[in-house]
């Protein structure tokens, strides 16, 4: 008998086990019960039993979620215009490498055709800028079949249905372009999509495909991450280029500013948006908070007004939005009917550090830049608690925070130029063979743009890096002597005297001399001993005459520029870079010092002669000048140390109007290496030890002797602001001198003995 129900106990168990493993759960539920009847028992608050609940996702499921989306949404506009956008969509996925192998350059279609009224198609002030900032760059070709990126002729910037700015029939448009391919390999700009009453996100009116979206507001559910970029909500009076540099001009510790946290905008009465900012008056206490809101906005603010409006309106006329900015150490920004603000950039370049309230924002550039070192995230969820989290930030964090925001304002979010750079920047990087910039050349001055990865394998030889990283500049320097008159070479002759002077110095590497002269280059026999210090000489477009076993020569083709003696010559393997005129009068002392002086300045220029930038009220101009003053901000190619990166910027980063201005004046390319160099650094240059002479006057050919010279000078400097945007030049009293130089103490005492003697 006790056999008997152990057995029927194992039948039993094992009975009870089949059941469960085919699936005896799933037989409760009815097969003819229809699916839509669980997403409903669901929809209306049921709790559905986990046995009715499916183990996979099958491709009828997959369409019965998307119509549900459908049902949901609260317009058939908005609904007709989303995009569908493939989620697994990546660099790998949905874009042709093979278009970027040999150069990185983005193409442009041309313009519309007038339709049958006469009337171009609208673009507005803001894309038109962006079309610009592309054209003049060294990104654009004409050439459809070299571009890696294509940019539409048709404005996106404004998707926004009720904008005036918003454009029609983009679908029909983008059928007609002959390289669309789905998007593919396309980039295209936005700044507003969606419109009343969600401002849906992914509303853009057309489908995008493939393409990149570049587009400000982005949330973390649509942003296609390692494909799209976000980029900041500017305002249609950005400007192009440079534009107003930061606001920060002093750095006091501590700040001590007036508020500790403001904020002056808009309040939404209702919808999307409205409940962070209807919010905010809880934290204004009119002393240290001010947070002061308006209803009194759009046509029918009237109309939708709650009881709060009058007071609000009330305290928000009482502040000054720009004093607000300029005395506040936090900003507030709160997301608005989009999670983008204006306010964002606003409060970047005041240095007020923002405080973020906009859930799911996907910040701008977030890929690259690291935000925890200039903003601050609240919750909009947790609003109440945003005074405590600004006040319990230590006073060396503010200040690290409100340095940072300069960097960031200056670097990529000054002007409408820096942001469509930098979006391409980061897609560049994204180039299987192209080298990636770590995160501290992106995050520390001077930025990405500026810090070219193919000049070297490692950032370390960068010169604005090397206190940063704890390195040094390596050992010695290269002479390259720029040669234009040709003088006959002799003993008496300054080009002689000056390669005799260099091959004494104790740092020298190699000299060489660019040939620009109409004159063919002299015999071996009449150059001077060079003590086994290499020397070359490289032709310029002329005739050349082999030197011999000694030294080495080469020529190059086409008319000679003046801009060639910043050309990345392979010969230059130094990190420093004595930049020389043939005439120049300069002794071995005086050599070795500015090059010891430079080891401890490698990211400035310092050298002897010295100008000054002025801004002429009388012409509305700047004006240049090399007389004697108390300042200066250049210091001429002539006779300067700088590093050897600065070459390779000038040949490869420089606007091309601005080599081609140089190029047809056959001068100034000392003045734009000064702009270059001090748009990099923000610092001056460095002068040493005061000379009143450096040229030889043994001929009256010198263009330097040009009555004109300096007029044409004045009118390069203009040109040149113009193109950077800006003025980069600053001005300085600092000079160098040796230790107890013209002190009254004997010469003996004195390292750099040679340099008095030579007179004031």
């Amino acid at each position: 008998m006790q056999a008997k129900k152990r057995y029927i106990l194992v039948f039993v168990s094992c009975a009870f086990l089949a059941y469960a493993y085919f699936g005896g759960y799933r037989l409760k539920v009815s097969p003819l019960r229809p699916r839509r009847a669980q997403h409903e028992s669901a929809k209306d608050g049921g709790v559905q039993p986990h046995e009715q609940l499916p183990s996979f996702i099958g491709s009828h499921d997959v369409q019965e979620l998307k119509i549900l989306q459908s049902n949901l949404s609260k317009s058939s506009d908005i609904v007709k215009n989303q995009i569908v956008r493939k989620p697994d969509c990546r660099m790998e996925t949905c874009f042709d490498f093979t278009r970027c192998y040999d150069r990185f350059l983005v193409y442009i279609y041309p313009p519309e055709p007038l339709n049958s009224l006469g009337a171009a198609p609208p673009t507005s002030a803001n894309y038109q800028k962006i079309l610009t900032a592309i054209q003049e760059s060294r990104y654009h070709t004409n050439d459809p079949t070299a571009a890696c990126l294509f940019v539409l002729g048709i404005d996106t910037l404004d998707r926004d249905s009720l904008s005036e700015d918003y454009v029609r029939n983009v679908p029909s448009r983008l059928a007609r372009l002959p390289y669309w391919n789905n998007g593919r390999n396309h980039i295209i700009f936005n700044l507003y999509s969606g419109t009343w009453p969600d401002y849906a996100e992914n509303s853009l009116g057309f489908d995008a495909g493939e393409a990149i979206l570049a587009k400000a507001s982005m949330g973390v559910l649509q942003l296609r991450h390692g494909f799209d970029v976000s980029i900041p909500l500017f305002h249609k009076q950005f400007p192009l280029r440079a534009g107003a540099t930061g606001s920060v001009q002093s750095n006091n510790f501590p700040a001590n500013k007036k508020y500790l946290l403001a904020f002056k905008g808009k309040r939404y009465v209702h919808g999307i948006g409205s409940e962070t900012r209807n919010s905010l008056f809880h934290l204004h206490n009119g002393r240290d908070m001010v947070l002061v809101t308006t209803c009194r906005h759009g046509k029918s603010w009237r109309e939708l007004q709650d009881n709060r409006c009058d007071e609000d309106n009330r305290e928000y006329d009482r502040y000054d939005y720009e004093t607000l900015l300029q005395n506040s150490t936090f900003c507030l920004v709160p997301r608005g009917r989009r999670l983008g603000s204006f306010r964002f950039l606003e409060a970047l370049q005041a240095g007020c550090i923002p405080v973020l309230l906009s859930n799911a924002w996907v910040l701008p550039f977030e890929s690259k830049i690291d935000w925890k070192q200039a903003a601050i995230w609240a919750d909009e969820r947790l609003l109440l608690q945003v005074p405590d989290i600004v006040r319990s930030i230590s006073a060396e964090r503010i200040f690290a925070l409100r340095q940072q925001t300069q960097v960031l304002w200056e670097r990529y979010f000054g002007s409408i130029e820096k942001i469509v750079f930098t979006t391409f920047e980061i897609i560049r990087e994204r180039l299987p063979d192209y080298p990636v910039r770590s995160s501290l050349v992106w995050n520390s001055s001077p930025g990405a743009l500026l810090t070219l990865p193919t000049f070297a394998d490692s950032s370390r030889y960068m010169p604005f890096l090397l206190n940063s990283m704890g390195a040094e500049p390596r050992h010695n320097y290269t002479a390259v002597i720029y040669v234009q008159i040709g003088a006959a070479l002799g003993p008496n002759a300054a080009l002689y005297k000056l390669v005799k002077t260099i091959t004494k110095s104790q740092f020298v590497e190699r000299i060489l001399v660019l040939w620009a002269a109409d004159r063919p280059l002299p015999l071996k026999k009449r150059w001077p001993p060079t003590n086994h210090i290499p020397l070359h000489v490289i032709s310029l477009g002329g005739s050349t005459r082999s030197l011999g076993a000694g030294p080495t020569s080469q020529t190059t083709e086409g008319r000679p520029s003046i801009s060639q003696r910043f050309l990345p010559y392979e010969e230059i393997q130094t990190d420093a870079v004595l930049s020389l005129d043939e005439d120049a009068i300069l002794n071995t002392d005086e050599l070795d010092f500015a090059y010891t002086v430079w080891r401890d300045f490698p990211e400035r220029i310092v050298g002897y002669p010295a100008r000054a930038h002025f801004w002429d009220d009388s012409k509305n101009a700047w004006g240049y000048t090399s007389k004697w003053t108390n300042y200066y901000s250049i210091v001429l190619t002539g006779a300067a140390f700088y590093h050897r990166y600065y070459n390779y910027l000038y040949t490869n980063w420089l606007s091309l109007l601005l080599l081609k201005t140089v190029q047809q004046s056959s001068n100034c390319e000392d003045i734009l290496m000064n702009l270059l160099v001090s748009h990099v650094t923000r610092k001056p240059p460095i002068k040493v030890t005061q000379r009143k002479g450096y040229k030889d006057r043994e001929t009256g050919r010198s263009p330097w002797n040009d009555p004109d010279h300096f007029i044409q000078r004045q009118s390069c400097l203009n040109t040149f602001a113009a193109v950077f945007g800006y003025m980069p030049l600053i001005r300085s009293n600092l000079r160098m001198d040796p230790m107890l130089y013209r002190d009254p103490v004997s010469n003996l005492r004195k390292k750099y003995r040679q340099i008095e003697l030579v007179g004031s």
